[in-house]
């Protein structure tokens, strides 16, 4: 039995630990920075989905240069980076110039996130010490996106939403000076190849989407918007088939297995991710809540996901995936169905601790299943596939839900915001009962 290390671990999670921190740490302050910077709903999603694109698009390209040029040296490179966007951030003076500074923290994210993963796969060649380890990972990472909204609202509420940004650069620079004294510089001996044509395509595909649902106002805006998104994603799936090592190998989504985890990942970043995001808007609008009211109210939505994984590992090795993950997407659906017959504070607690619920059961498992269901051989292409399938269902969710709402954000709008939500966590539990297999192949 191997002596487990949980410093590296712990190392290379604390370096992650900003970037995961800074996707939801925002989401209680986008009103006050909206009304700061005199921007819209629409530039409220922006405001997240820039990160969520770059961070999608450069991830396929992270991966190859990390392996190419040191995974230690990429991780740092992306830390400093973050540093300097988050600075960029803290000191944006207009919608634009944040997106844009938006989008070089979720370009330098996908550097120190591919890193770490990478770094850690290497710094445990024993297979139980790398499941303890990304065991870990995975808590640190749950932790800071369910103590992101809470923590943004307090810091925006103290000391302005300006400070949600600047207040990374020391943890940066901490960062910066532990992760060399405790972790090892590794290349891979086969680096992969660079994709700029591949990366182009899917960034095309996913921007285009989320501009159309964000600006599409005529139906010959969002016909014309949806056929440009399916052809570039036509054209990305045709690309990336004739690549002798594609960045995403499109085979894997030929198996009902994989077909049903990444429908899982798009439909639960939908009914709990990007609900996430406009329940701050929801707080303040619909009860009165001030900003630090609505950080704090909001911890029914995130606690659940702090303590609930280990449990959601029990129930999977009892009742398989297929059981866990259609009774989490459901508990989703319900929560989303309870916030669209809002008419209490009492209702708008328990569906957000309803969905909460139902996130924590899935979202924990959904990693393992995927590198578990993969073909052998291609865990890292799956691996990929997860995050990119996530992530883009994050930044397609939030506009299609800002679309939802509406710019009046009246109580028709919420209502139907959570009720398309609550939709797609439902199709994402009938494709578990349908598509996967009854017990956990593990």
């Amino acid at each position: 039995m191997t002596s487990f290390r949980r410093t590296p671990a712990l190392a290379l999670s604390f370096a992650g630990f900003l970037t995961q921190l800074d996707v939801t740490a925002v989401v209680v302050a986008l009103p006050v920075i909206g009304d700061d910077l005199g921007f819209g709903l629409a530039a409220y999603a922006w405001t997240m989905d820039a990160y969520s694109l770059a961070f999608t698009a450069t991830l396929l390209a992270a991966g190859a240069l990390a392996d190419r040029y040191g995974r230690r040296r990429a991780l740092l490179a992306g830390n400093a980076l973050f540093a300097v966007a988050s600075l960029a951030c803290g000191v944006a003076w207009d919608g634009p110039t944040l997106w844009a500074a938006r989008a070089a923290q979720g370009f330098a994210a996908a550097f120190v996130i591919t890193g770490s993963i990478s770094l850690t796969a290497g710094a445990y060649p024993d297979s139980a010490d790398r499941a303890r380890a990304f065991g870990l990972a995975g808590i640190v990472s749950g932790a800071a996106m369910a103590i992101g909204p809470t923590l943004g609202g307090l810091v925006a509420a103290w000391f302005g939403w300006r400070w949600i940004f600047l207040a990374n650069i020391p943890f940066c620079l901490l960062a910066a000076w532990i992760v060399p004294r405790l972790v090892a510089e590794e290349r891979a001996a086969e680096p992969r190849p660079l994709d700029p044509l591949g990366i182009a395509l899917l960034t095309l595909a996913l921007g285009i989407a989320i501009e159309t649902l964000l600006a599409g106002h005529t139906a010959m805006q969002l016909t014309i918007g949806t056929a440009a998104s399916l052809v570039c994603a036509s054209l990305f799936v045709g690309q990336q088939r004739r690549q002798p090592q594609p960045v995403l190998d499109p085979a894997l989504l030929t198996q009902p297995a994989m077909i049903a985890v990444s429908l899982l990942l798009i439909t639960a970043s939908i009914g709990y991710w990007a609900v996430l995001v406009y329940l701050p808007l929801f707080l303040t609008t619909s009860f009165g809540l001030s900003t630090a009211q609505a950080g704090v109210g909001i911890l029914a939505a995130t606690l659940p996901m702090v303590f609930l994984p280990p449990l959601a590992g029990r129930l999977a090795t009892r009742g398989g995936w297929r059981t866990l993950f259609a009774s989490g997407l459901g508990l989703v659906a319900a929560g989303d169905i309870l916030l669209a017959l809002w008419p209490t504070w009492t209702m708008a607690l328990l569906g957000m601790g309803v969905i909460a619920t139902g996130a924590a059961l899935v979202q924990s498992q959904l990693s393992g299943a995927v590198v578990t269901l993969a073909p052998p051989g291609q865990a890292g292409v799956a691996s990929a596939l997860t995050i990119v399938m996530r992530q883009g269902g994050f930044a397609i969710g939030i506009a299609a839900l800002g679309a939802a709402l509406g710019a009046e954000r009246d109580i028709g709008g919420y209502t139907s915001l959570f009720s398309w939500a609550g939709l797609a966590a439902a199709a994402g539990a009938g494709a578990a009962l349908l598509l996967l297999p009854k017990a956990r192949t593990a």
